[in-house]
């Protein structure tokens, strides 16, 4: 076995806001790695920090103090327009509320990452068929998000995450605005993904969810207060 790939490496992060003249301290000094083929869970109560740490894994918040480095890239102090570019390349997204387009079929909301990076229509095609075929919704490309059920919707978002074949998922609550059996579902093509070696970091205040993922990370008052490694992750379906 060589040495394990680093995707995420963040050393002594901190991320004050300015709220008046009152200052919020949201990330206390945090310090984490997560490696390739991982599949991770991050908890905590309301105002813990899970949610500013997630934004800044995503590329859309910068830290104010500490490094963070994202599969090898300092992306610590880099500027919006390549936040913007490491975003594309490199992070699939996956939101409790889909972000799809109403107006657009299954299909052409998995395509949009793909035009922003600018390949040719009919590769466009054929990459999001196979994205939608792996979250198995191979029979409704054509339909649109309200011609949807919930888990179906998330399934979309999932295969338009996806299609930039990116170096990590993050998965900010996906089953949040989801029953129970669609949870289930969703979870379960999450497992099937990082089977295939997909590297994936989910927000959750669920423990019924996060015992599904293969370590689990606490935050409290902007620190981390546990990092667990589940000996066996139930699997979902």
């Amino acid at each position: 076995m060589g040495e394990r790939r680093s995707m995420i490496k963040i050393e002594n992060l901190t991320k004050c806001y300015k709220q008046g003249s009152l200052e919020v301290h949201a990330l206390n000094g945090v310090s984490m790695e997560v490696f390739d083929g991982e599949f991770v869970s991050i908890m905590g109560s309301s105002g813990s920090g899970k949610s500013t740490m997630m934004n800044v894994l995503g590329c859309l918040d910068s830290p104010s103090g500490g490094s963070f480095f994202l599969d090898g890239i300092d992306v610590s102090k880099m500027k919006e327009s390549q936040l913007a570019d490491i975003r594309n390349k490199k992070i699939g997204f996956v939101f409790q509320t889909f972000n799809l387009l109403p107006k657009l079929s299954a299909i052409e909301n998995v395509e949009l990452p793909m035009i922003y990076s600018g390949i040719k229509s009919s590769q466009r095609r054929k990459t999001a068929l196979e994205a939608l075929r792996r979250v198995g919704l191979e029979d409704r490309i054509k339909h649109k998000p309200n011609e949807l059920s919930g888990g179906q919707r998330q399934r979309v978002a999932i295969a338009r995450a996806l299609v930039n074949n990116p170096g990590i998922i993050l998965a900010d609550e996906p089953t949040g605005n989801l029953d129970s059996k669609s949870t289930i579902e969703i979870i379960n093509i999450f497992q099937k993904l990082n089977d295939e070696g997909a590297t994936i970091v989910m927000v959750t205040h669920e423990p019924d969810v996060a015992k599904y993922t293969k370590r689990i990370i606490t935050f409290k008052d902007g620190r981390t207060i546990s990092d667990e490694i589940v000996a066996s992750p139930e699997r979902a379906g």
